[in-house]
């Protein structure tokens, strides 16, 4: 139940209003309220299982190459609560060449709520990319 609605059944109780413009203001309420989507009420929308990574490269001639991986989310869940496992002398060591790789990221900081969230936001976000020669799109699914 919303605030305002709460807020008029307190003034009914009350006696600060009668029933009869009770009624009426729950129906303005009701009237200012935007309807949902056909179908938007029927069904949750269901988490995302994979995140998809596909990738065309028309760039090398004749013979075109594609890649399509399909990560499961939860192999990406269980790898973050993997790193809690790892001792931080080799989590420092894993840190320094991933960033002499042109990765730089910290395993360190890395927390399941981070990944929990990284995936909310992508499952509201497809990546396109589009090139003359290649194509590369991300989302989840």
């Amino acid at each position: 139940m919303n605030e305002q609605r709460r807020q008029i059944l307190e003034m009914l109780a009350e006696g600060k209003i009668t029933a009869d413009e009770a009624e009426r203001l729950i129906d303005a309420l009701e009237r200012e309220q935007p309807e949902p989507p056909p179908g938007a009420a029927l069904r949750p929308k269901a988490r995302p299982k994979y995140l998809r990574v596909l990738v065309e490269d028309n760039s090398g001639g004749e013979a075109a190459s594609r890649v399509n991986v399909r990560v499961p989310l939860q192999l990406l869940r269980a790898g973050v609560r993997l790193t809690s496992l790892v001792p931080p002398q080799a989590l420092t060591k894993l840190n320094a060449e991933l960033d002499k790789s042109g990765v730089p990221i910290d395993l360190t900081q890395l927390k399941p709520q981070q990944l929990e969230e990284l995936i909310e936001h992508l499952d509201e976000l497809t990546v396109d990319v589009d090139d003359a020669d290649s194509k590369v799109q991300v989302f989840c699914e």
